[in-house]
């Protein structure tokens, strides 16, 4: 359980998340993959970082339960390792792959929107339940898997959206079986790192400096909503009126 790294290929590094039931994380968890993700991309020998989790889902977003147990401290917590964990994989000095199996839903949206590709199972589901869990936020990140008009209304409905959808809109590369997400996924990130490092690194630099949204301040100016959510008590109004395992609806 928790954040762990592997090296199945050469110049090809997994991170890959554990958190039953659902990988719901908490404060703590955030703050790992972020620390693992650019751990991991920092290494010399590494040309692609791959992106994955064990179990149900990719993820379910924060640990509502440790937020509704310590609101202050949590979401103080929760914010600020969200924010990490996202600017990491945008900024990890490789390719990022992420292989998204099942639930993708609130911090899940944040990590593999800031991907540099998707390779997703056919019962991998996206969306942001936001609304539902008295939060806001990762509309930056959704952003930039569906066109503006879609985003609004699946943040606004808490819809979610399967992954065959999502790559008619160019934003999954391919959807696979369940069984055969990892090798696919390995098999993209295997294709990248045959790349000359040095240039795989510039490359990544180069593709984020010409990004029209600065993303790391788009989510921050996101989540001073939520605070404000927070503040008037709303938040809490809605988030306790949830009594689920995470923030996974399926």
């Amino acid at each position: 359980m928790g954040v762990s790294t592997s090296t199945p290929e050469k110049g090809i590094h997994v991170v890959t998340v554990d958190f039953p039931p659902v990988n719901a994380l908490p404060v703590a968890g955030w703050s790992a993959l972020a620390d693992a993700v650019r751990t991991a991309g920092r290494a010399p020998e590494a040309r692609c970082v791959v992106l994955a989790a064990q179990g149900r889902g990719f993820n379910a977003g924060v640990d509502i339960k440790e937020i509704q147990a310590d609101p202050n401290r949590a979401l103080l917590g929760a914010n600020s390792g969200c924010a990490e964990a996202f600017a990491a994989v945008y900024e990890c000095e490789v390719p990022v792959v992420a292989a998204v199996q099942g639930h993708c839903l609130g911090g899940g949206i944040g990590l593999v929107g800031n991907a540099d590709a998707i390779v997703a199972s056919d019962d991998a589901r996206f969306g942001l339940p936001e609304l539902d869990r008295g939060a806001l936020g990762a509309a930056t990140h959704l952003a930039r898997l569906v066109p503006p008009h879609l985003m609004r209304t699946l943040y606004y409905t808490s819809r979610t959206v399967g992954a065959a959808e999502l790559r008619t809109h160019g934003s999954v590369w391919r959807v696979v079986p369940r069984g055969e997400l990892r090798a696919a996924a390995l098999e993209l990130a295997r294709e990248i790192a045959a790349k000359d490092g040095r240039l795989l690194r510039l490359a990544k630099a180069a593709i984020n400096g010409i990004d029209p949204v600065d993303v790391r301040r788009s989510y921050r100016f996101e989540q001073g909503f939520t605070f404000e959510a927070a503040l008037s008590g709303v938040a809490d109004r809605v988030r306790n009126t949830f009594g689920g395992d995470g923030a996974v609806t399926e």
